[in-house]
């Protein structure tokens, strides 16, 4: 399907009998993802190889259950790269994460993108495995970056998830 805007529709992206939605995320959803991003992050901005991103400004689909905000995903389409900034799912299964993760592949690809990356922290073992495991590459680790980028972001923890000391960026890649 073809939205007004000559991209991938993202419903192409839902199974048939999944019990969410998803659609382009819009002004109106500003409210609820400065939420999100408060409860995950702790902060409205998102740090990346040394650049703070004000996510609420981002391109981005979300899903609902029964009209309720369940995921988001928000990305930055650069040249033909498109970087992929958050990903959140509320539940902890189900095909949420998986599938705003195929529309954000369908739009990047559809408007000319040959690459799709993201960085996350060296204590994020559960996204590690979820994109290694949908075909992304470990291309790069950046060595203390977060130690570093603490002053812009002082808020980071020095421990993260399973009491792993947050110090590194690891850099993933899917080839579209």
């Amino acid at each position: 399907m073809i939205d007004s805007r000559n991209t991938l529709d993202p419903v192409s992206a839902v199974p048939p009998g999944a019990d969410f939605t998803i659609r382009r995320t819009n002004e109106s959803d500003k409210p609820w993802i400065r939420r999100l991003l408060r409860q995950y992050w702790a902060t409205e901005q998102v740090l990346s190889r040394g650049t703070v991103h004000n996510v609420v400004d981002y391109e981005g689909f979300a899903a609902f259950q029964d009209d309720e905000p369940v995921g988001l995903i928000a990305f930055l389409i650069q040249g033909d790269e498109c970087e992929l900034i958050t990903h959140n799912s509320m539940a902890d299964s189900g095909g949420i994460g998986s599938c705003l993760l195929a529309a954000a592949r369908n739009e990047a690809r559809a408007r000319g993108c040959r690459r799709m990356w993201l960085v996350t922290t060296n204590d994020n073992t559960p996204a590690l495995r979820f994109y290694q495991r949908r075909d992304f590459d470990i291309c790069a680790f950046h060595r203390d970056a977060i130690t570093k980028t603490r002053v812009l972001k002082p808020e980071l923890p020095d421990v993260g998830l399973f009491g792993i000391r947050v110090r590194h960026e690891i850099e993933m890649e899917y080839l579209l």
